[in-house]
């Protein structure tokens, strides 16, 4: 049986319908800001009506005006505020910096974008265009790229919105709550049609999206990504069992600390899917120390072989 959908689709609701658990945190930090911010501006309304009553013209009331000390008060208005705002200011970095560092055990999903259309691509290797199917419950990090200019992948009711940037890769992940159909923007004019390019998210019950998943899956992209790594010659010089070769081995790779030589000054980096990306399309510019600067440039290797190459380079960790 089916479970009923939430469908968000038909209209562009003033606040969206909360369907991630980072929805709930960044609705909490909006009307936070939002009842502090009208708190104090009733009282400083009330304020001005009750002395503006009674100091109208024709009230009998005294009007002296005398010199004196006000520290206390002074005081007061300016620590109060003050211990508000660090408040406000940790609460909100704790939930960015929370939203922007995806569990461990997450779901990677990777996404190109394209003028004008999302393409997606999941663990085993199933592929669809302009739509993203993700299951609830279960935390989803989305690896993302595009091929031409700049766009910006927005999910109004997960609260999440992300640059999306040629020759790089960028990371969002989300927490599907609710079944249902939910608005996918690109919010970065990108062209022509930047209208257009609306795409939906499906989120499922974990079964119905495990079942999806099996019934639309073709080519595994570790496989696929091991068979371009022999095809492009990549296993001449890299090892996949960490004997010593040309290159660097492969063995133990993604995601280690690297000593690399870039313009003339010997740094530490973490090789991550931006730094494999890198790897792959400027490998002049950082050079792993103590091998020499032979590596070819691969840039006109397309989106969907680049990602199964860093996909199947991160199980060898």
């Amino acid at each position: 049986m089916t479970s009923a959908k939430v469908n968000t689709m038909s209209s562009f609701p003033l606040f969206p319908d909360q369907a991630s658990v980072g929805a709930q945190r960044v609705d909490a930090v909006y009307f936070g800001l939002l009842a502090i911010s009208a708190f104090f501006a009733l009282l400083i309304f009330v304020l001005l009506i009750y002395f503006a009553l009674k100091y109208r013209a024709g009230r009998n009331v005294d009007r002296v005006i005398r010199r004196t000390d006000y520290l206390k008060l002074e005081m007061t208005w300016i620590i109060i505020p003050l211990l508000i705002s660090f408040a406000i200011f940790g609460w909100a970095a704790k939930v960015y910096f929370d939203l922007r560092t995806p569990p461990e055990d997450a779901l990677e999903i990777y996404v190109v974008g394209k003028q004008w259309m999302w393409k997606v691509q999941h663990p085993n290797g199933v592929r669809e265009n302009n739509e993203l199917h993700v299951p609830i419950g279960r935390t989803v990090k989305l690896t993302m790229t595009s091929q031409d200019v700049i766009h910006s992948f927005f999910i109004p009711a997960f609260r999440i919105k992300q640059d999306v940037l040629p020759g790089r890769y960028t990371s969002q992940w989300f927490k599907a709550t609710k079944v249902g159909e939910y608005h996918l923007f690109c919010a970065e004019y990108c062209g022509v049609a930047h209208s257009a390019m609306v795409t939906t998210v499906e989120a499922l019950p974990a079964a119905e999206f495990q079942a999806w998943l099996e019934s639309g899956a073709t080519v595994d992209p570790i496989e696929q990504g091991a068979t371009l790594a022999q095809q492009h010659g990549c296993l001449g010089c890299h090892s996949v069992d960490g004997s010593p070769r040309v290159g660097p081995t492969f063995k133990g790779l993604a995601g280690s600390p690297r000593q690399v030589l870039q313009s003339g000054k010997e740094l530490t980096v973490t090789a991550d899917t931006d730094y494999l990306l890198r790897s792959l399309r400027e490998p002049a510019a950082e050079i792993v120390a103590g091998y020499p600067p032979i590596m070819p440039v691969y840039a006109g290797l397309p989106d969907e072989e680049v990602t199964a190459l860093i996909t199947w380079l991160e199980t060898l960790r």
